[in-house]
């Protein structure tokens, strides 16, 4: 079973940046697609970046320009730079993995989910 560890939240106003981690326990991780999603409240969860084992990257339209996601795969590690936050960024954060590319992007059918890392960004 794949664990995941989601760190880096926190509450900061609109405009700055924050950077979250994801630790994966998934073996081999080198060759595995990441991705970020988010949750807001009373919302479903939705895409937010993915990367793939090549260092592909997708980003949904909402966060293209401010967020940059990135690997260490010697860290078994992704990576979520957020700038110029917005208050509707607000929400937890979650990563997961796939060997499928189309399953990370979409969101779909990917396995169990980390407790997540809570951001809140106040106007």
């Amino acid at each position: 079973q794949v664990q995941l560890l989601e760190s880096g939240g926190g509450s900061v106003q609109a405009g700055k940046s924050l950077r979250l981690s994801c630790t994966v326990s998934r073996s081999p991780f080198s060759i595995s697609a990441l991705g970020w999603y988010r949750q807001a409240p009373g919302k479903q969860r939705e895409y937010v970046a993915a990367i793939s084992s090549d260092g592909i990257t997708n980003y949904a339209d909402s966060v293209k320009g401010r967020f940059t996601i990135s690997r260490d795969n010697a860290k078994n590690t992704v990576y979520l730079q957020m700038n110029s936050l917005k208050p509707e960024d607000t929400a937890v954060y979650y990563c997961n993995t796939d060997s499928s590319w189309r399953r990370v992007i979409t969101g779909v059918r990917l396995g169990s989910w980390g407790q997540g890392t809570q951001v809140t960004v106040s106007s």
